[in-house]
């Protein structure tokens, strides 16, 4: 049974303008790696389909989604509307951010079936910034909530970790899940950067571990081993999701921790071990962040590998 590769041509065709860090050719940087690593060889390729209203308002209001829907028809041909300061979307970024939030969905579905033993989605635009009711930080819908909640409403799972190691604090999954009991989050992030947020979590479900800029491998590694994990081993999770943000690397200026690919191998491996020994193996990973486009593409070829059994 393949692993399945969740992805969609409409994801790059989301566009919010020259030179902004959020680029297509993020998704094909990660792609061609996978390719000349040969892992694609071990995954089934599916194209993500379109979120429903329905899938979507388990994470959202009803009245951002009839805003953003709105926003969305009002782009001008070749143009962008801008959504905050480093915001914006083109004539494509409504469809292709419907086809993000549908990866997770159907990446859920085919793990917590059993049809698929992990799932990775290829996936932009990213969504851990994005709230209830707002978007934000290259974000508009919360993907990865999307399918936890997803998986919780069709799938009897009663217990879910959410797990982000991208550089900035989820506070778009916080916002959504911080009083949910059957969900537990851990995120690992560096301390005074975008979003600002994360030190005091929002509620007893949180375990965020904030980290002094240039902290590096051992930190990183200590937070995993002596934070989460013992907070993993009480919850039991039974399906774990993944938002794989891949900008902590050392040589991505969106970010300052100091890590390598190393660090997302390692972290990787502490997750399938503990979604062996919990989960069934199952895991959902979607990624989240990473712009410098050579660090990003081995970054995230490390965590499949992993991920897929493959190394």
């Amino acid at each position: 049974m393949l692993a399945a590769y969740i992805t969609h041509t409409d994801c790059q065709k989301h566009d919010m303008g020259n030179h902004h860090p959020e680029c297509p050719e993020r998704l094909g940087a990660v792609n061609d790696q996978l390719l000349i690593k040969g892992l694609l060889d071990y995954m089934e390729q599916l194209d993500a389909p379109l979120a429903t209203r329905e899938q979507l308002a388990r994470a959202h209001s009803a009245s951002y989604l009839d805003e953003f829907a709105e926003i969305a028809q009002q782009v001008p041909e070749g143009g962008h509307v801008q959504i905050d300061p480093d915001t914006n979307i083109n004539e494509f970024s409504y469809q292709a951010a419907l086809r993000a939030a549908g990866a997770a969905v159907l990446a859920s579905n085919l793990v917590a079936s059993g049809q698929a033993p992990v799932a990775f989605c290829n996936i932009r635009p990213p969504g851990h910034h994005a709230e209830r009711s707002n978007a934000g930080g290259f974000c508009f819908f919360n993907n990865v909530v999307v399918g936890i909640r997803h998986a919780l409403a069709h799938h009897g799972i009663e217990r879910i970790a959410l797990i982000d190691f991208d550089v900035h604090h989820g506070n778009g999954s916080e916002d959504i899940l911080f009083d949910d009991p059957h969900v537990l989050m851990c995120s690992i992030f560096e301390k005074n950067l975008y979003p600002f947020c994360g030190d005091v979590p929002m509620g007893a479900n949180m375990v965020n571990v904030g980290l002094p800029t240039r902290s590096g491998s051992e930190a990183f590694r200590q937070a995993v081993s002596e934070v989460w994990m013992p907070a993993l081993e009480k919850f039991r999770p039974e399906m774990i999701f993944i938002s794989a943000g891949f900008d902590g690397h050392r040589e991505d200026d969106m970010g300052n921790l100091a890590l390598v690919e190393a660090d997302y191998e390692w972290v990787t491996k502490q997750i399938v071990q503990l979604a062996q020994r919990h989960a069934q193996g199952r895991i959902v990973s979607c990624l989240e962040g990473g712009y410098d486009l050579s660090s990003l593409g081995r970054s995230a070829a490390a965590h499949v590998r992993v991920l897929i059994g493959a190394d």
